[in-house]
């Protein structure tokens, strides 16, 4: 769905690149995550690959053609919901969505059923400038998808949200996927990476140092041990045994059976854990 091959970009007077060299794929279908700090790279990439930014150097091609060579109907293929909301204050929301719905030659999905999805069908009549930012964010999302485009790029969708919210946006992309939609998620939330992802890239002063999926990346950067809370007579303790061969752990076997297990857990690394390894930096 996206190639993007040697791509850079530099903003007009900065000391440097903002993207430098970087190479990555998207396939069709699969939810992509770029994951870094503020300031790495992460929305010039997405505004690259949208069109909003121009003048980048090496290539990138959006579902088989070259990002330079498409026009406006390229805006029929794609959705985008970035993390402040360009919506119109004075209109509704049922007018927001008519006037932005006029704007796609195709525009299947219901309003009434997409701000029931999103908790505000009761809020359509209300002016967005008394929405609050969550509501807003909430709204800007459906504002992208109701065109039911092929290509989603999705800028901290979940930003400002409470939780409850915020599972019903993940939830709703996950659905996406099930379609058979494509997604690329700019996000510095590794949970919410971890949960959405087939895969993930790295992305720190404009350079992709890992991409992988996240599964793979916890593997391999983890600890292979498994941990066991017991319920002792005084207090809880813990003790840690190696996870190759424990099926034949005599000590492992014993204590599961004589004792109380409070908890169990293998010792995966967070994708947070392995960002700060491999890049040393932090995600704030």
């Amino acid at each position: 769905m996206i190639k993007a091959s040697k791509l850079e970009f530099t903003y007009r007077q900065a000391a440097k690149k903002a993207i430098d060299g970087i190479d990555f794929t998207i396939n069709n279908g699969e939810i992509f995550g770029f994951l870094g700090p503020s300031g790495a790279g992460k929305t010039t990439t997405q505004r690259i690959i949208i069109g909003l930014l121009r003048g980048y150097r090496g290539s990138v091609e959006v579902m088989g053609r070259e990002r330079s060579k498409w026009g406006k109907d390229i805006f029929e293929k794609i959705g985008v919901a970035f993390d402040f909301p360009n919506l119109y204050e004075k209109l509704t929301a049922y007018e927001n969505l008519d006037l932005l719905g006029s704007y796609y030659s195709n525009n299947s999905a219901g309003k009434d059923e997409l701000l029931e999805r999103v908790g505000l069908l009761p809020d359509r009549n209300l002016r967005v400038e008394k929405f609050s930012k969550g509501m807003k964010m909430r709204l800007n999302f459906i504002r992208s998808i109701m065109h039911d485009p092929d290509l989603l790029f999705f800028d901290e969708p979940t930003s400002g949200l409470d939780p409850v919210n915020a599972k019903i946006i993940r939830n709703m992309i996950l659905d996406l996927k099930k379609r058979g939609k494509t997604v690329f998620l700019t996000t510095h939330n590794m949970l919410e990476a971890d949960y959405l992802c087939d895969r993930v890239a790295f992305i720190v002063e404009g350079q992709l140092p890992v991409i992988d999926r996240p599964e793979e990346l916890k593997l391999k950067h983890g600890q292979k041990t498994v941990k066991v809370t017991f319920n002792g007579s005084d207090a809880k303790r813990e003790e840690q045994f190696p996870l190759a061969g424990i099926g034949s752990n005599q000590r492992f076997l014993e204590m599961i059976k004589n004792e109380e297990v409070k908890t169990m857990h293998t010792q995966e690394a967070t994708l947070e854990e392995i960002f700060i390894k491999l890049t040393g930096r932090e995600l704030a």
